[in-house]
């Protein structure tokens, strides 16, 4: 005799319910796994990124530097070489320190230029100083901001230029404000008076942001500028390209800044 439909109901009802119960814990178990395989995946040591401007959130000013020589028949890397004698005390170092004014750059990098057979006017090298801006180091800063990442920039740079990036256009300098306003702290060499690789700069940054050097990356083009960082504690990226930049900091972060 078959059990009336009630029963059926019943028995359906207890079989349903560890079912249900198994797939509810399941969903339960893969929510807080996924979670904790989240959570894993960012750094918690690291609380600050702290960026170079020239360089890496634009593109580098010694592409047109090398457009400059090529125009002007100099040897490669010419303004590079000029600028590596006496580097904290030549023309280039004492006008980011704002010791000198661009006039009187202008005439000293001529001498400096001369003396090592060639000639080339400082006022010709400052106005290709500024590049184009890296529109996915600028996606990146809005991600690492959205993350709860404190954000900082340390720029050696001249004054007299149309703002901190240098730029050459009020057009430019408008959207390079616009870059500069994501930075919870921006330092210029020319305002503080003590530039790159001076390690009190870093420092500095440091203080502002209310970080550790350990709590800290730093991203520069310049390997220079990266020691004294890597230095006194912090994870130090010498840039060389823009992609490579994100790779590294991605994964020293522990977070996907590729898209």
């Amino acid at each position: 005799m078959p059990a009336p439909r009630s029963a059926w109901t019943s028995i359906e009802r207890i079989v349903t319910l560890p079912l249900a119960t198994a797939t509810l814990s399941g969903a339960f178990t893969n929510f807080f796994h996924d979670s904790s395989q989240s959570t894993a995946r960012v750094n918690p040591l690291i609380k600050a990124v702290i960026f170079d401007f020239g360089g890496v959130i634009t593109t580098s000013p010694f592409e047109a530097f090398n457009r400059i020589e090529k125009e002007r028949g100099l040897p490669r890397d010419f303004v590079r070489t000029v600028n590596a004698n006496n580097p904290d005390g030549n023309a280039w170092a004492r006008l980011e320190r704002s010791e000198i004014e661009p006039a009187v750059f202008d005439a000293l990098f001529a001498e400096e230029a001369a003396r090592l057979g060639h000639e080339l006017r400082g006022a010709d090298v400052l106005r290709v100083l500024a590049g184009d801006i890296r529109e996915e180091m600028v996606a990146a800063l809005d991600r690492l901001a959205a993350v709860g990442y404190r954000l900082g920039c340390i720029t050696n740079n001249v004054r007299g230029a149309r703002g901190p990036g240098m730029a050459s256009t009020q057009e430019g300098a408008s959207r390079f404000a616009e870059v500069f306003a994501r930075f919870d702290h921006v330092i210029e060499s020319s305002q503080a008076g003590v530039r790159k690789p001076d390690p009190r700069i870093y420092r500095m940054m440091c203080e502002a942001l209310d970080v550790a050097p350990a709590a800290c990356v730093y991203l520069d083009d310049l390997g220079v500028n990266c020691k004294p960082a890597a230095a006194m504690g912090m994870h130090a990226i010498k840039v060389l390209s823009a992609r490579q930049a994100l790779d590294e900091l991605g994964e020293a972060l522990g977070i996907d800044l590729a898209g």
